[in-house]
């Protein structure tokens, strides 16, 4: 039988929770959750933020740690202990109820390391990608125009009202605006967004949770008119609206500050003089490109000679437009810009051809588009391009065409391969077509719009009252 002093020696050397303390690291730390004890370095633990009640057990001396009881499931713990470990979720996260992670990371204060998770852009395997769900809107109105947000999230116009979804998409509130119908939409964060109209005046930032306008900003034109939103675009720290008069005579690009959405400037302002229409096409299309620092604003004009319309990139800071190319012969039915590929896209709106002009040799004598593909010339006075969308996402391009989607890669290639060069030394560029998912599901009607925001990509039709939601089988939960 041991001695008295062997057993208070035995004791004192052991912590709460049967653990020697000789053998205990001031850098481990112990945590009983639901009855399961678990460790892990205060390190980890720290990972979750300041703000995180595991961010505050790292900072306890063991001997308390062990002794805090936190009365939550176990099983989910660990599969959020794991992500805070790796930062991705473990591949038997997916026996869970994503609702039930959710609710277990708001409660731990790590819902932020979630939404990256299960929402980094990274994942986005255009491949791959199939139809996963499909979001219903209250109402029988059609939704016109739609604006993703940076993890996923989306807001949906739909008539007078503006459906939200969370990051998750299946959380959805509805808020009634002022507008009669809304034609622009930019998402500001998940809880506000940027809405205009162009037959109803100002742009109104919204909060979406209690349908409140914060503030309404409008154009002072010179005849004094009210001015109607035509585009919304934004940069990180910038807010840019394209504005017409509501005379239709005279129009602009304002540009705000995205926090305090004081105006900063006024580019492209132009007036109509007499016939001189095309001098004041405005900007229905506004895209801010990184590389480069610049604007790129396009708009086009039914007229008696047709459809024409403009790019231009704009140098925000001058105010100068450093690059034009007027549209005529084969007009753009859609135009954007691919920061990631360092080029513009457009498809015609007669032939319905895909076209690239590369942002790296702009100015130069020589530029001009470069056909991607061999559309259809008109038949019968058939627009091939008519009504088709054109966005790209990450390193790739996307044409909608019909009720079915084209997708646009690079092909990088040896530069042994390459049999010429551009006039500065540039090579020349491969692209290759492919159409994405199944064709049971691109079948249908027609698409009216694409969005992409985090893994996913959202598509509406025409006659469809709702949204579809498009990811990689391997980013899904």
């Amino acid at each position: 039988m041991p001695s008295l002093a062997t057993s208070v020696l035995a004791a004192d050397t052991l912590v709460s929770g049967g653990f020697p303390r000789s053998k205990v690291d001031s850098n481990i730390v112990t945590i009983n959750v639901g009855g399961q004890t678990f460790q892990s370095t205060k390190q980890t633990l720290a990972l979750a933020g300041p703000n995180s009640v595991l961010s505050d057990l790292s900072d306890l001396h063991p001997s308390q740690i062990a002794s805090r009881f936190i009365d939550r499931d176990p099983e989910l713990f660990s599969i959020l202990l794991s992500l805070l470990r790796t930062g991705n979720l473990p591949s038997k996260a997916k026996s869970f109820d994503l609702r039930d992670l959710i609710s277990e990371s708001e409660f731990y204060g790590i819902e932020p390391l979630l939404v990256n998770s299960l929402s980094d852009s990274s994942q986005f395997d255009a491949f791959n990608i199939e139809k996963s769900r499909l979001l219903e809107l209250n109402g029988r109105d059609l939704p016109s125009v739609i604006a993703a947000g940076l993890h996923g999230s989306l807001h949906v116009a739909h008539g007078s009202k503006i459906t939200s979804f969370d990051w998750s998409l299946r959380k959805k509130s509805t808020i009634l605006t002022q507008f009669p119908a809304i034609d622009s939409l930019l998402a500001i964060s998940s809880k506000s967004a940027a809405a205009g109209a162009t037959d109803f005046s100002g742009l109104q930032i919204i909060g979406l949770e209690k349908g409140a306008v914060r503030a309404t900003l409008n154009w002072e034109n010179a005849t004094k008119s009210a001015s109607t939103v035509q585009a919304i675009g934004s940069s990180n720290d910038r807010l840019f609206t394209s504005f017409e008069s509501s005379r239709r005579n005279s129009n602009c690009i304002m540009v705000y500050d995205l926090h305090t959405l004081r105006p900063v400037t006024e580019i492209a302002h132009f007036e109509i003089y007499g016939a001189e229409i095309d001098s004041a096409v405005p900007s229905t299309k506004l895209r801010w490109v990184p590389s480069v620092n610049l604007l790129m604003a396009a708009g086009s004009h039914h007229g008696l000679p047709g459809l024409t319309g403009n790019i231009r990139l704009w140098d925000v800071r001058s105010g100068k437009a450093v690059w034009e190319v007027k549209e005529r012969a084969d007009c753009f039915a859609d135009v954007t810009v691919s920061d990631h590929l360092s080029a513009i896209f457009k498809v015609g709106e007669s032939t319905g051809e895909v076209s690239y002009m590369d942002l790296r040799t702009l100015g130069n004598n020589e530029e001009s588009w470069v056909c991607l593909r061999e559309g259809r010339r008109l038949n019968g006075g058939k627009k091939e391009g008519f009504g088709c969308r054109i966005e790209g996402h990450g390193s790739q391009v996307f044409c909608s065409r019909g009720g079915g989607v084209e997708l646009w890669s690079e092909i990088v290639m040896m530069e042994s391969s390459y049999s010429n060069m551009t006039g500065d030394g540039l090579r020349g560029r491969v692209f290759r077509k492919n159409l994405i998912g199944r064709a049971s599901d691109m079948g249908g009607a027609k698409i009216s719009s694409l969005a992409f925001g985090g893994n996913k990509m959202f598509i509406t039709r025409k006659d469809l009252q709702a949204v579809e939601v498009w990811e990689s089988s391997a980013s899904r939960l």
